[in-house]
């Protein structure tokens, strides 16, 4: 099974909707690993971000991201990555249809409630940027046996 890598953005911690955001991750049927809150800095978010540098509005999205701490997260599944990324929603708010959490939690492209990785790729370097091996915990989850059809995990 893949892993993702999901930050709850300072914009949903000061609305409130930590709870609701994990809520409908696991209630699609994703597998948290691994779960922590921390307050992101100038240099973790040059590395995060570093395909933005020298964008105008690269300064912008990491006075954004230090404005509370973030909520990051591990999660585990069959082709993880795509259905958090789809989930998610376009990256603008205004854009992001309707049940996508952006479509719902969201009228911005850069308050935009949430990051997922976007190729299993970048989900690996993500996490392991974030998290160390130690933190993320592999086991298997009950509910497996209803999720998936024997011949999918």
């Amino acid at each position: 099974m893949e892993q993702t890598l999901i930050i709850i953005k300072p914009c949903a911690i000061r609305r409130d909707l930590i709870g609701e955001i994990i809520h409908r991750f696991e209630m699609k049927g994703m597998q948290l690993c691994a779960i922590k809150m921390m307050q992101l800095d100038d240099k973790i978010l040059d590395e995060h971000y570093s395909h933005l540098v020298g964008r105008p509005y690269f300064q912008r999205i990491k006075n954004s991201m230090m404005k509370t701490p973030v909520v990051i997260s591990v999660w585990k599944g069959v082709d993880i990555v795509e259905i958090a990324h789809h989930m998610a929603g376009a990256t603008n708010g205004r854009e992001a249809l309707p049940g996508t959490i952006r479509g719902d939690y969201s009228v911005s492209i850069q308050e935009n409630v949430v990051h997922t990785s976007d190729t299993v790729e970048n989900a690996k370097t993500e996490i392991m940027r974030f998290f160390k091996a130690e933190e993320i915990f592999d086991f298997n989850q009950l509910s497996n046996s209803v999720l998936y059809a024997e011949n999918e995990v």
